[in-house]
């Protein structure tokens, strides 16, 4: 599995919120290839799930099966929620 951690404008955001995403997975056993990159470089099919905020995701082209979304970047309970409930479902 691909996962794609994406960021508006620049790749910090995103790359901090890559770093959660690999740690929420350690601890839920997951295995996966993480990645981040740029709102304008991600495109459907270079990864299996994209993270991203919600204002994003609006403009972002990628189906709604194969978004989280997150309601703050920062806040890893939110992301490891929002990944469980993920997992669950698929």
């Amino acid at each position: 599995m691909k996962i794609m951690a994406v960021c508006g404008s620049g790749l910090g955001s995103s790359f901090m919120v890559e770093m959660n995403i690999k740690k929420v997975l350690k601890k839920l056993d997951i295995n996966a290839e993480v990645t981040h990159a740029d709102l304008a470089s991600a495109t459907p099919d270079q990864a299996d799930l994209f993270v991203m905020t919600k204002d994003l995701a609006a403009s972002s082209g990628i189906p709604n099966d194969k978004l989280v979304i997150l309601n703050n970047i920062i806040d890893i309970n939110d992301l490891e929620a929002k990944l469980v409930e993920y997992f669950a479902k698929h």
